[in-house]
């Protein structure tokens, strides 16, 4: 509600607005990317010197770092496929080599494989080489190689240090032969609408061929950049040396971090002077060769356990595997207050329009707005002023359940009157149905959490219960949002409901979810239900908000997505440890062992995990094969 404050001061007036009346039909919801930008959740807010200051949404705010370089097509590209790299750091190959737990058979038959991928790499290079017209290109692209040949060189010295023989001839797995076979295609002008090495007649369809070439390199040597300093920040000297460490030392490297922008410099440079459609040939390429890039980690034969993904040890006759999220900015890119009231002030009668008498009186455009206003103000002031009664108490070390539940029941207390304010002052009545349905259809969602859900749908073998608890005051609003989707009619949704006659709101809400307490509620409710089949259950909480705190908490696996300032310091005043989903997952795998299960995740431990995007999520519950 309290985004609501800028609604009303920066909404179209009906007039120039999108909707037509009675009912709108426009090409997106929101009137200007000002308004997008401007809609922030009460529910993340942090304050300083009295004014209101808003986070930016979870996907603007990455925790997983992104490499250090200039805006060129191959950061435009890494930030595009975000989805698969990340998917990659989460792979189980991935995990278990960070962890430092990996079986030796298991890394003796990837450095077999990456051999293969190797030489293919140094070969790609030097077809490059040959294509480049530019003498600075050429010599990039030989350093390049010679640090591929290197590169080849110490994964002999790997064999050595760990005193075992990599085969005189060791075959290919399908995932190395369709990755080399793809990048010597592309070097070898095997692309849709180049022509062979042989035919090239200019420079500059030689200099595009390189461009294409570059394009499918520069993923590998982007992610493992990645990797090796992701791994190399999880490494603690009082554990002792780490059994991969060689590895780790060598993808960190200053000197790798270095080809890995070289590379991506080189294709910007090859790249500059082609056309639109040029440039998304390297894309595809990029894209293309990122996925297999993923693939290859997926093949790696793993003879051992992995806390990743979620799913894995999941039995659908003796598991029951409970999904539970939460709607708005956990979802959502925007808040469903700021849509319903955004309709409401859009669809609302001019001060100067007579109204039929057969329909519900409606408050003009001018006195929604300035009711708005006043709710969000009031709203504002009185949720800052609960957030630091609840932070009046002493600060625990341990980890305090009932003194954060006591705290947030006064907060209970608080957002049902806030609620009834609502309703009283008449701000929800006349929306129509098909309006609000329309919206919802349009309403934006985070990056992958349509996906993420769709596959946890469709995956027969998971049985798999999905609950989305909301304090939004539409239902309607969120079962059109996933209708839209197609395929998440098994979602079940728990939000509170809007009263209608003849199709329009009447003002009323029917009250099921308002607060921090009715969540918790809901979520054990819904939890026992499940329970009378006596299947071990296991429930995954995603949340972003305080009023997600007790329900993050009561699951067994509770995350965090987002940066919501207030639910951190809420949480870490009651002693919740908020850790970061990968180094936690690493820690767990350094403990895990081949008797442990999923039941090792534990609900009220005190641990919340933080994401930075559904892709996380999706890679850590499903995995890559969903």
């Amino acid at each position: 509600m309290q985004k609501l404050l800028y609604l009303v001061q920066t909404v179209s007036p009906p007039s120039l607005s999108l909707f037509a009346k009675p009912s709108f039909s426009y090409p997106h919801l929101f009137p200007s990317s000002a308004l997008a930008s401007r809609l922030r959740s009460y529910k993340s807010a942090s304050t300083t010197g009295g004014f209101i200051r808003f986070p930016m949404a979870s996907s603007a705010t990455p925790k997983l770092p992104a490499p250090p370089i200039e805006e060129g097509i191959g950061r435009r590209f890494w930030i595009k496929f975000r989805k698969e790299w990340t998917h990659a750091l989460y792979s189980p190959f991935v995990v278990s080599l960070a962890a430092g737990n990996l079986n030796l058979d298991t890394f003796r038959n990837y450095i077999a494989q990456d051999v293969h991928f190797l030489r293919a790499f140094a070969k790609a290079y030097e077809m490059a080489e040959e294509c480049a017209d530019d003498d600075d290109a050429k010599v990039g692209i030989y350093e390049l190689r010679k640090n591929v040949l290197q590169e080849l060189k110490m994964h002999d010295s790997f064999v050595h240090e760990w005193g075992f023989d990599l085969p005189k001839e060791s075959t290919p797995n399908a995932a190395t032969v369709k990755y080399t076979d793809f990048l010597l295609a592309t070097a070898s002008g095997k692309v849709e609408g180049v022509k062979a090495p042989g035919k090239l007649a200019t420079p500059f369809e030689k200099t595009k061929l390189a461009a294409y070439t570059l394009g499918a390199m520069t993923p590998c040597m982007r992610l493992y950049a990645f990797l090796g300093k992701e791994l190399q920040a999880l490494l603690d000297p009082s554990e002792g040396i780490h059994p991969y460490q060689k590895w780790i030392d060598n993808y960190s490297s200053d000197v790798f971090q270095a080809a890995a922008l070289q590379t991506e410099d080189l294709l910007d440079k090859l790249s500059v002077s082609l056309t639109g459609e040029e440039l998304d040939v390297i894309e595809k390429l990029y894209h293309q060769a990122m996925k297999l890039e993923l693939q290859f980690f997926l093949a790696q034969p793993l003879a051992q356990k992995c806390v990743v993904p979620l799913s894995k040890e999941h039995n659908p006759a003796e598991h029951c595997l409970m999904l539970f999220s939460d709607f708005d900015l956990t979802c959502t890119v925007l808040d469903s207050s700021a849509i319903l009231a955004e309709i409401a002030i859009i669809t609302a009668p001019k001060s100067d329009q007579n109204q039929p008498g057969n329909q519900l009186v409606r408050m003009s455009s001018v006195g929604l707005r300035s009711t708005w206003e006043e709710l969000s103000k009031q709203y504002t002031e009185e949720y800052e002023q609960c957030i630091e009664s609840a932070l009046q108490s002493n600060k625990g070390e341990i980890f305090n359940y009932e003194g954060l539940r006591g705290a947030l029941e006064h907060l209970s207390d608080f957002e049902k009157k806030a609620n009834l304010r609502v309703i009283d002052s008449g701000v929800l009545k006349g929306l129509n149905s098909e309006d609000i349905k329309r919206a919802g259809e349009r309403l934006i969602l985070q990056d992958g959490c349509t996906n993420f859900f769709l596959n946890a749908v469709k995956n027969e073998n998971l049985n798999t219960n999905i609950h989305v608890l909301s304090y939004c005051w539409c239902g309607d609003l969120i079962r059109s949002a996933f209708a839209s989707a197609g395929g998440l009619d098994p979602v079940n949704i728990h939000a509170n409901e809007f009263t209608y006659e003849d199709s329009l709101s009447t003002g009323e809400i029917i009250k099921k979810v308002e607060s921090p307490i009715d969540k918790v509620q809901a979520f054990t409710n819904i939890k026992q239900s499940c329970c009378s089949d006596q299947k071990k259950i296991l429930t995954v909480y995603i949340g972003d908000s305080v009023g997600d705190l007790l329900c993050l908490l009561e699951a067994d696996v509770g995350i965090v997505i987002g940066s919501s300032t207030s639910l951190r310091r809420v949480g870490s005043h009651f002693g919740v440890s908020f850790v970061p989903l990968f180094p936690g997952l690493i820690e767990k795998q350094k403990q895990f062992t081949e008797e442990e299960s999923s039941s090792g995740w534990k609900g009220l431990s005190g641990i919340l995990y933080t994401v930075s995007s559904w892709a996380e999520i999706h890679a850590f519950i499903l995995g890559s094969h969903s």
